[in-house]
């Protein structure tokens, strides 16, 4: 009769293929090969092995002599499989993505890929996966053609990296038309294995809008909400931020180019008050007020999954929101230079020159 190869473990051995066997998170099919092992190491013959953990004599040899052959390694994968290998031209699917559209669609989808290079689904998003590429995806994004803009971003950037003493600097906007939504049935609250859950429909109980001025020091926020935005309004938050910030201190306030910010009314308001120092973004580059930021983060932590029922109840969800912020507020520090920025956009001028070029042509 014969005798199944003898298997002699090292105390490491032993320990990894123990954590192998008792684990919770590999798949079955090594857990049970570890045990296979294991048994065979305390010197079981393949029936009683094979009895022990549910398979076939047959099968139970088998491992043993691929341990035995070649370790941890050997087991840990299956052999190839037989049959013709098939054949994948991941750079046809590389390039059929990047650089053409499926005739009835404006992207790629995995099935339509599949259907066009004669390969699975799956096979398709393994390609896009290694190669990074997300046809479902589209990022937005905006180029400045400002005549000024280096102008402008070196001196909105130097505001924020080298501030000047004792002076403030302060990023101002409106949020206009922020809207009093109410919902039209109640929602569920979150539980285990359950998302919150809200209608897709609601109804509109009037709007206002937020004016904010940041203070890029220490992150405080002067905050009104308004009814309207016009330069009536926009200079009663000036009027505001005057009265909220030390008499003796300059005040550079940053805002985009908003035809109110730069009414004959506030001009001739600002001539009076020399203290105030206004610096404008260069048009399509609101990315450079730091109070977006600002904007952002109430708007996704208090605005959008918020029911209120009247305006008066939404301004104080917002004065709320604010008041909280303001009792330890926290700076967004801005890390990247003119310079940089520069080159980023230079490049992205470059690409859609050409672009606009191979159009033409």
């Amino acid at each position: 009769m014969r005798k199944a190869a003898e298997i002699v473990l090292l105390n490491e051995e032993r320990a990894k293929l123990l954590q192998l066997a008792r684990s919770k998170t590999v798949s079955v099919r090594l857990a049970r090969r570890a045990q296979i092992v294991l048994g065979a190491a305390d010197g079981l013959d393949n029936h009683t092995i094979a009895a022990q953990v549910g398979v076939g004599r047959v099968q139970v040899g088998r491992w043993r002599n691929r341990y035995i052959e070649g370790g941890l390694a050997a087991i840990e994968q299956d052999l190839p499989r037989g049959g013709r290998p098939v054949k994948v031209d991941a750079a046809q699917i590389v390039r059929l993505t990047t650089q053409t559209l499926p005739a009835n669609a404006t992207q790629w989808s995995t099935r339509s890929m599949a259907a066009q290079v004669g390969v699975s689904d799956t096979t398709v998003l393994r390609v896009w996966r290694q190669h990074g590429l997300k046809p479902h995806r589209v990022r937005g994004f905006k180029v400045s053609r400002d005549p000024q803009f280096v102008e402008k971003l070196e001196d909105i950037v130097g505001l924020y990296m080298s501030p000047p003493d004792h002076a403030l600097v302060l990023c101002c906007d409106e949020k206009s038309q922020v809207q009093a939504l109410d919902r039209t049935q109640p929602g569920l609250p979150m539980k285990k294995g359950r998302a919150a859950t809200m209608t897709h429909d609601y109804k509109r109980n009037g709007t206002t809008t937020l004016f904010a001025a940041l203070n890029v020091l220490d992150g405080q926020v002067i905050a009104q909400c308004q009814q309207r935005h016009r330069h009536i309004e926009w200079l009663k938050f000036l009027r505001q931020i005057e009265r909220e910030t030390p008499a003796d201190k300059e005040l550079h306030l940053i805002a985009d180019n908003y035809a109110t910010h730069k009414h004959p009314a506030v001009q001739r308001w600002l001539a009076k008050r020399p203290r105030i120092h206004m610096h404008f973004t260069p048009t399509s580059a609101s990315w450079l007020n730091m109070v977006e930021r600002f904007f952002r983060d109430i708007t996704v932590e208090r605005l959008r999954r918020g029911v209120f029922t009247s305006v008066p109840e939404l301004v104080a969800a917002i004065d709320d929101y604010i008041a909280h912020h303001n009792t330890n507020p926290k700076p967004f520090i801005w890390t990247k230079s003119a310079r940089d920025i520069l080159q980023k956009v230079i490049r992205a001028n470059s690409r859609l020159s050409s672009k606009q070029n191979e159009a033409l042509h």
